[in-house]
């Protein structure tokens, strides 16, 4: 019988006791394995290239180099795994930067141990996961103008909007709606253009705002 597949982590957080927590929490998971912890984001850095994490659960408020730069930092080292915030702080300030850094989720350590785990898997699975409750503060905290909000879109765009807020990569929601992924690329594209916005990010948060409850 083959053993299952198990995702890889890095924990970064400066206080040991939360870190200690962490990996007892996910050492009882079959699919989850900590293969790393840092205690501030210079230290991180140096352990992405040799351990190759597939995601890096991430403390924002840490001494010498916090949460956000330390994200800066790692999307300019090209590195292409999962990044969560995982922090004490819904300041807008905070969740703008963090998801204009491309950062896969925003998550507050006051969240129960096993909705934890489930955004985990949830993120490595392709989603952006927002902890509840930070809906309102993360829409609030990217609107910027230019946005359009009386466009008109075809139902295909409508379609394609709603499975960005779902989190799904552009494969995913070719399959879903049985279009290329080219097609979606394509419309993504599109739909930035026509709504003013910068990023899936941004058409994700717009999506949650007008077409909640659409048909």
């Amino acid at each position: 019988m083959n053993a299952p597949l198990r995702h890889t982590l890095l924990l970064v957080d400066d206080h040991p006791m939360m870190r200690r927590g962490i990996r007892q929490m996910l050492e009882l998971e079959d699919d989850l394995q900590i293969v790393g912890e840092a205690s501030h984001g210079e230290e991180a850095l140096t352990l992405i290239e040799p351990l190759k994490p597939d995601l890096v659960l991430l403390d924002n408020n840490m001494p010498q180099m916090n949460g956000i730069e330390t994200l800066r930092r790692l999307r300019a080292m090209h590195y292409t795994g999962k990044v969560l915030l995982f922090t004490v702080s819904d300041a807008e300030d905070d969740i703008r930067d963090a998801l204009r850094l491309d950062a896969n989720g925003y998550l507050l350590k006051d969240m129960e141990p096993e909705l934890l785990i489930q955004y985990i898997r949830d993120a490595l699975n392709g989603a952006l996961v927002i902890s509840p409750g930070l809906t309102r503060v993360m829409a609030q905290a990217l609107r910027s103008p230019p946005r359009q909000t009386d466009v008109e879109l075809t139902e295909r765009e409508r379609q394609v909007l709603k499975t960005i807020a779902g989190g799904y990569s552009n494969k995913v929601i070719g399959h879903k709606l049985g279009i290329t992924e080219g097609t979606v690329k394509v419309h993504v594209k599109n739909l930035l253009h026509k709504l003013g916005l910068r990023s899936r990010v941004e058409a994700a948060v717009w999506a949650m705002e007008h077409l909640r409850g659409a048909g």
